[in-house]
């Protein structure tokens, strides 16, 4: 078995650490342990043991999560190394040759290579711009058949930042029912809402539903590595299964500052930061596309920290990426490696000072461009 190189992951690898101005990030700027704990919390963490914690997470943790989730329990929830990690045990343990997975497009691309690299067949299910980034339902409709066994989507949207509307996830919900598929949401962003209201979750309690998630992005700690899958405990058994072969565990740092940051009150807090600095760092982004007289087609986002406007200029976007990360050394992703041409995405969840340089930076490109 070869897997497909994975290219947005891959050349983040690459260039994140090597660029001045890295606006390629899709979450908001991390925070410190100091930061997230008290300095009671900050000395127990430091005389932890290290030992193997539970291999599918603590009781504790798995009961914080489950209660984000209408009707789950701590045996409907299997801690990961990240939601990528969740992601992939999703996408090996329950697709397999033969079998057809439809998927949400623009979209994180790691459950659709990863199909693909095992020989599932792909089929997209565009969000359409003119329907601000929903996607059309009698298209979905159409590309059900019985080889059909998944339905993928991802909530809020990477790389859009669209929420779906409770009309198209209602009627997702009724497809996924009706032909008995698996409905797979990423979810990783929930919580980075800019209203400041979190938005629904597709997870309903049916046994096919299934939510990856993690504290990446909305809660800014994407170096604990702490994922989480919510589904139906027969299925959880399943990705467990897997999971023994992968990363067997959580380390039981990430599990013990995850169990203190999901408790509510601390989660409530984090979340309404989270909020707070996307509004102003949003309206940084906004003014700076504005300035550009026309280059850019916008649809603001509705949650996390990454834009994905439409460009008008002449040039493929992972060349024009490359060009900007080359002359000015400020990286930004191509909305070719989320399946969508002419469109990049721009992260601006980093310090205010940092995003208006960078944006100052790629501002001198695309003029020479023009």
């Amino acid at each position: 078995m070869k897997f497909k190189t994975f290219e947005l992951e891959r050349n983040m690898s690459v260039w994140e650490h090597a660029v001045n101005y890295n606006l390629s990030e899709s979450g908001v700027h991390p925070l410190a342990l100091k930061e997230v704990l008290t300095p009671e919390e900050l000395e127990e963490v430091s005389e932890l043991v290290l030992y193997y914690t539970e291999a599918n997470g603590t009781a504790e943790l798995r009961e914080l999560v489950a209660a984000m989730y209408p009707g789950a329990t701590p045996d409907h929830v299997l801690i990961t190394n990240g939601s990528a990690e969740a992601n992939f045990l999703c996408t090996m343990a329950l697709l397999e040759p033969g079998d057809e997975l439809i998927y949400m497009v623009p979209n994180y691309l790691q459950i659709g290579t990863l199909a693909e690299s095992i020989g599932v067949t792909v089929k997209p299910i565009r969000l359409r711009p003119e329907q601000n980034w929903q996607m059309d339902l009698d298209e979905l409709n159409g590309l059900v058949n019985p080889k059909t066994k998944m339905i993928a989507v991802c909530t809020p949207n990477n790389p859009t930042g669209a929420i779906m509307s409770p009309e198209v996830m209602a009627e997702v919900r009724r497809i996924a029912d009706e032909h008995d598929l698996y409905l797979l949401s990423d979810e990783v962003y929930r919580g980075a809402e800019l209203s400041g209201v979190e938005s629904p979750t597709v997870y309903s309690g049916r046994k096919k539903d299934i939510v990856n998630s993690g504290l990446s992005k909305a809660y800014r700690l994407p170096g604990l590595r702490l994922g989480w899958s919510v589904t139906d405990p027969d299925t959880i058994w399943e990705l467990w299964t897997l999971h023994d072969y992968t990363t067997i565990s959580l380390g039981i740092i990430s599990d013990t500052v995850a169990s203190k940051v999901l408790q509510p009150d601390r989660r409530k807090d984090l979340l309404g930061g989270t909020t707070e600095f996307l509004r102003n760092n949003l309206a940084i982004l906004t003014e700076w596309i504005k300035s550009q007289n026309g280059l850019f087609s916008f649809i603001p986002p509705e949650a996390a920290a990454i834009a994905f406007p439409e460009y008008h200029l002449d040039i493929p976007s992972v060349e024009l990426i490359e060009k900007v990360r080359d002359e000015k050394s400020v990286l930004i992703m191509p909305g070719d490696w989320f399946g969508v041409e002419k469109h990049v995405r721009i992260g601006y969840g980093t310090p205010r000072d940092f995003l208006r340089k960078g944006l100052s930076l790629m501002e001198e490109t695309l003029a020479s461009l023009r």
